[in-house]
């Protein structure tokens, strides 16, 4: 998936992506525990988002 696609799909936008891939901005809150659910269940967050 490319960081459009995942940006698309998740709500997440590019720009924020791409900071937390440089390391530049921790993701923190509602948007980290989206991460660890993803991290872990990908296929379920897919589901509930009914990207999927």
């Amino acid at each position: 998936m490319t960081q459009t696609e995942f940006a698309d799909a998740f709500g997440i936008s590019v720009s924020t992506l791409r900071h937390w891939e440089r390391g530049d901005r921790n993701p923190a809150g509602p948007a980290l525990v989206l991460l660890n659910v993803m991290e872990k269940e990908p296929k379920a967050v897919l589901r509930a988002l009914s990207c999927e």
